[in-house]
C-alpha cells in the first residue's frame, strides 16, 4: 500500500496567507464603513463614527482581540507578502527583452499593481498603525468618578464652535498655566491642615489632591506648541473623532491617506477574486467574470466610504 503524501509546508502557508487576506479584507470593509460616518451624515457631527468606536472600544477583553484577531493576522500576512514580493517578477510594465513581458493582458496588470499595492500597504500600514495607535493615542486621566480622554490638536477656528455643540473643554498653555497655579497651593493648606481627630476627611482630601495633581501632570504631556491645544473628554469615540479631524486637516496627510485607502482597496478586492479561484469557489470562466464584477463594485463603494471619511471629515462636516 502506498504511503500517503504530508501536504507540503508551502501550500498549507500559501493558504493561511490566502485566508488571513481574506479577514483582513472583511476588516477594511468594517473600519472604512465605521470612519466613513465621521464624514458622510452631515449635520450630525460624526456622532455615527463616535458611537460605533464607543462600542468596539467598551468590547470585554479588546486588547485580546486587538492582538489575536487582528495583529497576528497582519503580522502572518505581512510576513508572506514580503516572500512573495521577494521572489514574484511583474510582467507587465518595462518590457525590454530579459523577461516574459504581456502587455495585453489584464490579470498581468492585476497582478503587477498586487505587488506594487504590496509595498505601499507594507510601509503605510506600519506608519498607520505607529501614528494612530502610538503617537496620537488618547492620553487617559480620571478626575473623581469620571474618566478623562485627552488629545493635542492644532489649533483652529471652527474647533471652539465645536466644542460648544459636541461638549468637550479646550485647554491651551495658557488655561493649562492658570490651573497649574490653583492647583500648586500648599499641600499644608488643602490636605494636611484640618483637626487632628479629622483623619478619614484627611485621607479623602490627600488621594483628591493627589488625583487632581496626576490629571493635570497629564494633560500637561502634551509637548504644546503656540498653536497647538489638548481637548479633553469623557467620551474615548469622540476624542477619537477628534484625532480624525485633526489628522485631515493637513494636505499631507489627505494625500497619503488618500494613496493607502485606494491601494489598501484595490489589494485587498483583487486578492478576494483571486481567492475565490484558490479555494475553488469559481472554477468556470462565467463564475470568474460574475465575481469580478462583484470585486470591482465592492471595491469601488468601499473606497468611496474611505475617501469620504478623509476628505469630507474636516473640510465639510466638522470645519464650523
Amino acid at each position: 500500500m502506498a504511503e500517503a503524501q504530508s501536504i507540503p509546508k508551502a501550500f498549507i502557508w500559501k493558504r493561511l496567507h490566502s485566508l488571513t487576506g481574506l479577514f483582513l479584507t472583511l476588516y477594511i470593509i468594517e473600519h472604512l464603513l465605521v470612519n466613513s460616518q465621521a464624514a458622510l451624515f452631515i449635520g450630525e457631527d460624526g456622532w455615527g463614527f463616535v458611537k460605533g468606536v464607543n462600542n468596539i472600544h467598551d468590547l470585554p477583553y479588546l486588547p485580546f482581540i486587538e492582538l489575536f484577531l487582528l495583529g497576528i493576522p497582519i503580522l502572518i500576512h505581512m510576513y508572506w507578502g514580503i516572500i512573495y514580493l521577494r521572489t514574484s517578477q511583474q510582467n507587465y510594465y518595462n518590457g525590454n527583452g530579459s523577461r516574459p513581458y504581456f502587455p495585453d493582458n489584464p490579470r498581468n496588470r492585476a497582478y503587477t499593481w498586487q505587488r506594487i499595492t504590496s509595498w505601499i500597504l507594507l510601509v503605510g500600514i506600519i506608519a498607520h498603525v505607529i501614528h494612530m495607535r502610538f503617537i496620537e493615542y488618547p492620553s487617559t486621566a480620571s478626575l473623581g468618578d469620571t474618566k478623562n480622554y485627552m488629545i493635542r490638536l492644532n489649533r483652529d477656528p471652527g474647533l471652539y464652535s465645536l466644542a460648544a455643540r459636541m461638549g468637550f473643554d479646550i485647554y491651551d498653555r495658557e488655561r493649562i498655566s492658570e490651573i497649574k497655579k490653583e492647583m500648586q497651593k500648599p499641600m499644608e493648606e488643602e490636605v494636611l491642615g484640618k483637626p487632628a481627630e479629622d483623619h478619614h476627611s484627611e485621607a479623602i482630601k490627600k488621594q483628591k489632591w493627589n488625583q487632581e495633581e496626576k490629571w493635570l501632570h497629564t494633560l500637561e504631556l502634551p509637548l504644546l506648541k503656540p498653536d497647538q491645544v489638548v481637548a479633553v473628554t469623557k467620551s474615548f469615540g469622540l476624542a477619537e473623532l477628534l484625532m480624525v479631524r485633526d489628522t485631515f486637516k493637513k494636505p499631507i496627510m489627505l494625500a497619503l491617506y488618500t494613496i493607502l485607502v485606494l491601494s489598501a482597496c484595490f489589494h485587498g478586492f483583487n486578492g478576494l477574486w483571486t481567492f475565490m479561484i484558490s479555494w475553488g469557489v469559481t472554477l468556470t470562466e462565467t463564475s470568474q467574470r460574475f465575481m469580478h464584477k462583484i470585486a470591482t463594485g465592492l471595491m469601488i463603494l468601499v473606497a468611496f466610504l474611505g475617501l469620504s471619511a478623509i476628505w469630507i471629515t474636516y473640510w465639510i462636516n466638522l470645519k464650523q
